[in-house]
């Protein structure tokens, strides 16, 4: 309980906000509805529940890959409704993301798509290019970095996605199942890069269905059930940082 106080207390700053937020889909059941929650600046969150029911919509909705039916959302103090499309590049830059798909490039190699989510806020090849590079070492990618998407595995996309998520030191990172396509070393290891980044000051929500991530680290985990954001506070594992995940 302590840990959950002072969690409260050095947080205090609003990133994400949902108001009476429903979601709907002709074809079923309300994925959401008058969902109210919000997301502190400089916290790490884990997102849980069972497949289908609505993670990956969730963080859809928070950087506007999706509307909402109802309700407003609001992000770095705006609601996200009033974006226009020319606006909406700007209010991504501001974001990590890190999607199940990957979705890189497939004409540039590793290097390239990491280093490019760098060169595009203005930094010049040669920094970004350092930067990837150091960051491929670090997810175990240094031997790869030259190759093309085409010629990697599932897990090692999904850690050129992570690197490239990361590398602006983006104030929010939302990650989706990012440890699904990996072993538990390189899980335990991308944990720790979250980590990091989230000491600097970055915003996490991370997706996931990996009960052994979620019980070796000690962030609030947040459970979607039926429409509605359940919150078990967040306690230090007996476990925690005495094996490796």
């Amino acid at each position: 309980m302590g840990l959950f106080l002072a969690f409260q207390r050095r947080n205090s700053v609003e990133i994400v906000r949902f108001e009476q937020v429903g979601l709907y889909y002709p074809e079923g059941s309300p994925v959401f509805y008058n969902l109210n929650y919000t997301f502190f600046a400089g916290s790490f969150y884990f997102l849980t529940g069972p497949s289908g029911v609505g993670k990956s919509s969730l963080l859809k909705l928070i950087y506007r890959g999706a509307n909402p039916s109802e309700g407003a959302i609001h992000v770095f103090g705006k609601n996200i409704a009033n974006l226009t499309s020319a606006e909406l590049p700007a209010f991504r830059q501001r974001m990590g993301l890190v999607f199940q798909d990957c979705r890189l490039l497939k004409h540039m190699t590793a290097l390239d798509n990491v280093a490019l989510a760098m060169k595009i806020t203005g930094v010049d090849t040669k920094k970004s290019r350092g930067f990837a590079k150091e960051l491929l070492h670090w997810v175990g990618l240094g031997d790869f970095m030259n190759h093309f998407p085409e010629t990697l595995s599932d897990g090692q996309k999904q850690r050129v996605g992570i690197a490239r998520a990361v590398i602006t030191r983006p104030l929010l990172l939302l990650a989706d199942e990012p440890t699904g396509n990996v072993d538990d070393a390189a899980a335990y290891k991308l944990m720790l890069l979250f980590e990091e980044l989230n000491k600097i000051g970055t915003t996490i929500i991370l997706a996931t269905h990996d009960r052994g991530i979620v019980s070796n680290f000690p962030y609030p985990e947040l459970q979607l059930y039926q429409g509605q954001i359940t919150v078990n506070k967040p306690s230090v594992p007996t476990s925690y940082r005495k094996n490796e995940y």
